[in-house]
């Protein structure tokens, strides 16, 4: 390796695709740039395999706080930044750490990968259905390449879009991610960058597209060496450790940093779009907010490929997704916890802890499904505060909708999915409102074939921090009343054992037994039903290709008719293309009198089950008529059914009215021109 060159020319500007880190230059050289801001040296140091230092060059000082310079080196080169002269430390920006955190970065050459995926255009929300992966137990080798094996599986299924887990460089032998502290580096533990372009490649040909989950409100505890480099890449204090600079002291080169970041991902990987952990943890006064700049950042890499930006945002804050004319961020979705908790209570009686604010009645449901969240600045006692912000504006396929994720999943006392928590009938009715609501829906990995492992809480750390995190969880879990009992929290999984790790595999022989079979099948033709129908594809708007600005015309609309039992309506462009979706989470009900306009059938037409949840072919026990002209409706018990109208046999032909908006508009006009003269 020779000495650097001092000289930074245009040329340089022209082919570096990031502001930061170390790139393979046009002749196979290598050009570092790091911020480095309080150091007066910094040196490449070139490592071999023993770790044994072969060569070290200084970088020029920028006089910016940055240093930079090209270096005699190239792909695959082993290497560390040498601080003033002393300690030697990872590369913030590393591409790639094959020894972990603490050990060497390594030069990659991501020209090399040949993609194949030229035609892929992105996917969108319409649609959608999204698929939570975490790659370290999505198979029994926890690797890039073993996932692949199983996107063919997904695609059957019908899933659209992969949310990763985060992957990024994190310590120890396995972990959930978000701990990471190697923000560029795809885990090592996972397989090699290419290993992972290899998926998403192979993702994309089976029409999946795949988003990543990123960190950006703090880094992990160990591993962490950003403030050797730095000390205002931190500002403040999170909920898990100190908060991220974004609007403080030399703030605009953290910004740069992680909106970086967030534009590395689908330049170099394809990744199609971002999940963005806890939002509310992200702390900025400046204008533009960092959430808007990293949204813009990824729409501008895609290079013309559709791209999705979800966020998790405890608070319900529906700014996020809003138009940065009104004050927006510009996101293209949120999480909806509300709905979950709705489902959770409904299914387990469980109200304990932030649970406490539902009942998992039909209204809630109903509400839910017209409006997104329910809680939309209310107040709410568990958190001693109101809760949420309008969104009677929002689409609904800005919301995702989920019954299971893995938080969710793992703050059950033994990581118990739902399925075990819950009746098989009602679990069926439940999963079947999840993927017939108009908002997008989102499984996490196992649900469709209704996996038998766990998923719990999991890190590998070094024995004073493994304390640490294990007494953590039992507190963090002691909130929920039951958990709280000695008889419990004395058999909860150890965060930090590799047992409870491998329990979380998923096996994916159970997906071939006869009663995961069926399992799969229901979510395979729901989701099917839910592209397919031309009512349900309009996903509860009336106007699917225009759904800019104002309340929006909605298409759908519901009732409760007991305290388990509901009806929605969703509008189609005619009354005959109406659907009703009737769900009952309790015993058997035949409501007497249901003066309901919305289960009125359209003229001459009676409603007839189009699917049920009780179907013999996934487990259930039959369906009745539901509607008849002798008896009224009878819904039977934990059970949902999706309805169509078919002419009543022997019925007069139905008197002629408005089939559609435009005829309806028209019809109004005309009543109103010759009343007005």
């Amino acid at each position: 390796m020779g000495n650097t060159n001092a000289t930074i020319t245009a040329d340089l500007a022209a082919w570096r695709q990031q502001p930061i880190g170390v790139e393979i230059a046009p002749d196979q050289t290598v050009h570092a740039r790091v911020w480095a801001p309080t150091r007066s040296s910094l040196s490449f140091v070139e490592l071999g395999a023993s770790g044994k230092v072969i060569a070290a060059s200084e970088l020029d000082a920028e006089g910016n706080g940055y240093f930079s310079g090209v270096v005699q080196a190239g792909a695959g080169t082993l290497y560390k930044f040498r601080l003033d002269g002393g300690g030697d430390f990872p590369d913030p920006a590393s591409r790639f750490q094959p020894f972990g955190p603490h050990g060497p970065s390594q030069v990659v050459d991501a020209r090399r990968y040949a993609w194949r995926d030229g035609g892929w255009r992105g996917p969108t929300l319409a649609g959608a259905v999204i698929y939570e992966m975490h790659v370290g137990t999505f198979t029994t080798e926890g690797t890039y390449r073993a996932a692949l094996d199983h996107l063919g599986d997904l695609a059957d299924v019908g899933i659209s879009v992969i949310e990763m887990m985060p992957v990024a460089e994190f310590p120890g032998r396995f972990g959930w991610g978000y701990d990471g502290v190697s923000l560029f580096a795809p885990s090592h533990l996972y397989g090699a960058p290419d290993d992972l372009r290899a998926f998403i490649d192979a993702a994309h040909a089976h029409g999946i597209g795949v988003i990543l989950d990123v960190v950006y409100n703090h880094l992990g505890p160990d591993g962490n060496f950003l403030k050797e480099f730095s000390k205002h890449y931190f500002k403040g204090n999170t909920e898990w450790g100190e908060a991220l600079n974004f609007d403080g002291e030399q703030s605009a080169s953290v910004r740069e940093f992680f909106i970086a970041n967030a534009a590395y991902w689908p330049r170099e990987f394809h990744f199609d779009g971002l999940r963005l952990d806890a939002t509310q943890q992200i702390f900025d006064s400046s204008e533009p907010h960092i959430l808007f700049e990293i949204v813009a950042s990824v729409r501008a890499e895609a290079q013309g490929r559709s791209t999705i930006v979800v966020a998790e945002n405890e608070p319900q804050d529906a700014t996020l997704i809003r138009r940065r004319a009104v004050g927006g961020y510009e996101l293209d979705a949120l999480w909806n916890d509300d709905f979950h908790h709705i489902g959770v209570v409904s299914l387990t009686g469980d109200d304990e802890a932030y649970y406490s604010g539902y009942r998992g009645a039909a209204q809630e449901f109903v509400s839910s499904a017209k409006y997104g969240f329910l809680y939309q600045g209310e107040w709410y006692r568990w958190q001693r505060g109101r809760r949420g912000t309008p969104a009677f504006d929002v689409p609904p396929i800005q919301f995702i909708n989920f019954i299971q994720n893995h938080d969710q999943i793992a703050n059950s006392a033994f990581g118990a999915r739902l399925h075990r928590l819950s009746s098989p009938s009602a679990y069926r009715a439940v999963t079947a409102l999840l993927l017939l609501l108009p908002q997008t829906p989102m499984l996490f990995q196992g649900q469709e074939f209704l996996a038998s492992s766990p998923f719990l809480y999991f890190a590998d750390h070094n024995p004073d921090l493994a304390s640490l995190v294990r007494r953590g969880r039992v507190a963090f879990l002691g909130q929920f009343a039951h958990i709280a009992t000695p008889e419990v929290s004395a058999r909860l999984d150890d965060p930090g054992s590799e047992e409870t790790f491998a329990r979380c595999k998923l096996n994916w022989e159970e997906r071939r037994e006869a009663d995961r079979v069926v399992a799969v099948a229901l979510v395979r033709d729901l989701i099917r039903l839910r592209r397919k129908d031309a009512t349900l594809r309009r996903q509860g708007v009336h106007d699917p290709e225009n759904l800019d600005g104002g309340l929006l015309a909605r298409a759908v609309d519901g009732a409760a008719i007991g305290e388990n039992a509901f009806v929605l309506r969703y509008f189609g462009e005619s009354r005959e293309l109406d659907r009703v979706v009737a769900v009952n989470l309790g015993r058997r009900v035949q409501p007497e009198p249901l003066a309901e306009p919305l289960i009125a059938p359209p003229s001459g037409m009676l409603w007839r089950p189009m699917w049920s949840s009780e179907d013999p072919a996934y487990g259930g026990c039959g369906t009745p008529s539901v509607d008849s002209d002798d008896g009224g409706w009878v819904l039977p018990a934990e059970s949902t059914i999706l309805l169509a109208a078919v002419p009543r046999e022997g019925a007069p032909p139905a008197p002629h009215h408005p089939t559609t908006e435009q005829e309806a508009r028209a019809q109004w006009k005309a009543r109103y021109e010759t009343t007005a003269r």
